[in-house]
């Protein structure tokens, strides 16, 4: 059989599943830098391993972030979301305490919504839109 990009296999399956995830800061509060989504990226590439996921694409604004995930079919997007959502909330609280004035009301980094969308045949498309976030300095 001749493996195709982008392609991977599981015991009972062939798949190619990817995911756009968005996640927004609690009240939309600007609270990212660079240093803030660079930590990010890397507490969320951990998390991704953790459940067998790649983190294809990242990339944020000051209150907002987009991933791109390649995820197998066991993966649970909901479950995925709640642990990328939960670790990253409490890492950055954790290490970056000046955080705390943007969501000392609710003790939670994220707003509890989430969008999830789909990315199939415009999978560059999508990449290149991630890559273009207006990634503040």
């Amino acid at each position: 059989m001749v493996a195709l990009e982008g392609i991977r296999t599981g015991r009972h399956c062939v798949f190619a599943l990817h995911a756009h995830l968005v996640f927004v800061t609690k009240f939309r509060h600007k609270v990212f830098g660079d240093r803030h989504l660079t930590r990010m990226e890397e507490v969320m590439r951990v998390v991704c391993a953790d459940f067998e996921t790649d983190l294809v694409e990242f990339n944020g604004e000051n209150n907002h972030v987009h991933l791109l995930i390649k995820f197998p079919p066991k993966v649970a997007l909901s479950k995925l979301v709640n642990s990328l959502k939960g670790v990253s909330s409490r890492r950055l609280r954790q290490e970056f305490p000046d955080l705390a004035r943007h969501y000392y009301r609710a003790n939670k980094l994220w707003s509890g919504s989430y969008f999830a969308g789909s990315a199939s045949a415009s999978l560059s498309v999508m990449r290149q839109y991630v890559e273009q976030q207006n990634r503040p300095g």
